[in-house]
């Protein structure tokens, strides 16, 4: 079939009316955040989160260091691994790593800073699980159960962020 036999076709975008640029606003542009969004960039946040946060509880536990030393290393390793996760998907896309840094801390900030707030504050209150060792079911189910409860209020601390074009839909530019 020869293309001029589709009148008022629009040979760019195959649409037959008049396309404006805003009809395909992404998903994550301001005034549209949605919950699967939030929760995959909570979740992608809770990644980074989780690998520092169980790595600093290990580390300070097998050590044997005091409640305070270990839960400030799980809180900086916490930092550290979900910034690092957003910094290398920023990277990738060819941008510089001063930038990547600001996006990074912009994109996150918030997200960890709420998760480890959550996530500490359930391990602090939940009884004896500050003083579970390594071999401890309490260790494992305590801090497991805390990261769940980091997710789940997070997500709608994420909505929010992304719904104003801040948190995650900040990095989203750099994923196309």
């Amino acid at each position: 079939m020869r293309h001029d036999a589709h009148a008022g076709h629009n040979e760019h975008t195959g649409h037959t009316a008049p396309v404006h640029h805003e009809a395909h606003a992404p998903a994550h542009s301001p005034g549209k955040a949605g919950w699967a969004m939030a929760a995959q960039a909570t979740l992608h946040c809770l990644t980074g989160c989780a690998i520092g946060e169980v790595l600093g509880m290990v580390v300070g536990t097998a050590l044997g260091w005091g409640n305070v030393p270990t839960t400030i290393l799980a809180i900086v390793l916490a930092f550290f691994f979900g910034y690092s996760l957003t910094l290398r998907g920023v990277l990738k896309a060819g941008v510089d790593f001063r930038t990547a840094f600001r996006v990074a801390l912009a994109a996150d900030t918030l997200s960890i800073a709420v998760m480890e707030l959550i996530d500490n504050g359930v391990i602090a209150l939940w009884p004896a699980a500050m003083d579970a060792h390594l071999d401890d079911v309490l260790f494992w189910g305590s801090l497991a159960l805390s990261l769940v409860a980091a997710f789940v209020i997070t997500v709608p601390v994420n909505r929010w962020m992304i719904g104003r074009g801040k948190g995650h839909a900040v990095v989203h530019q750099y994923h196309h």
